[in-house]
């Protein structure tokens, strides 16, 4: 029991964002996940501007000029949480915030990995004043990517009530997700299988990466 004290309280905060496309289940999983860890969780899509809504809401893709201060956004207020839970939980707790969000591409997850990105249009990428850049080694950052197929997505997204997300955007996500299965500290389960079974896969994965 000492050691394992001991090792908890060496351990740095980690940030696990679940990723994938709309439909994978990307809330009910980083809910279920956060409870399993005594993390909090956080759904990326609330920390969406208006403007990011009101676009989804009529079936436009976001642009990489809309997303990023999104992202550095989620990025900033991952960090900030981190630092409140580590001053209410002392360190001998495993500290952490679970957060969904599509992180659909490479430069996306760079960015919530904290490593600050200039996407080409830059008209509306400016990070709110008030927020601090993000600090990378403050915050280690690991994926969870849930994999799925079109089919099954789109059955779904069909049956969803009340998302701003409409189906008609899923083909356009697929196109625009770059795998990151070959990135560093990404895990992955099928979306086909049950919250049970992807919750014990990515304790499984979390314990051989030494969280």
């Amino acid at each position: 029991m000492d050691s394992l004290h001991a090792l908890k309280a060496d351990r740095k905060p980690v940030l696990i964002i679940v990723m994938g496309v709309s439909g994978t289940g990307k809330s009910t999983l980083g809910s279920e996940l956060a409870k399993e860890l005594n993390m909090p969780f956080i759904d990326g899509d609330d920390l969406h501007p208006p403007a990011n809504v009101q676009k989804m809401s009529a079936g436009q893709p976001l642009t990489d000029a809309d997303r990023e201060p999104w992202l550095e956004l989620i990025r900033t207020t991952a960090e900030h949480k981190v630092v409140e839970l580590q001053a209410e939980k002392g360190s001998e707790m495993m500290h952490g915030l679970v957060v969904g969000c599509s992180s659909l591409k490479r430069i996306y997850r760079d960015i919530l990995r904290g490593k600050r990105k200039e996407i080409a249009d830059t008209e509306h990428a400016v990070l709110p004043e008030h927020l601090e850049p993000p600090h990378p080694d403050l915050l280690p950052t690991i994926f969870v990517f849930i994999r799925g197929t079109r089919e099954l997505l789109l059955d779904r997204m069909q049956k969803r009530q009340g998302h701003f997300m409409k189906a008609s955007m899923l083909d356009s996500q697929l196109q625009t997700l770059e795998d990151p299965e070959a990135e560093e500290g990404v895990l992955v389960v099928d979306a086909a299988d049950s919250t049970e079974k992807q919750l014990a896969e990515v304790k499984e994965g979390l314990e051989r990466l030494g969280l």
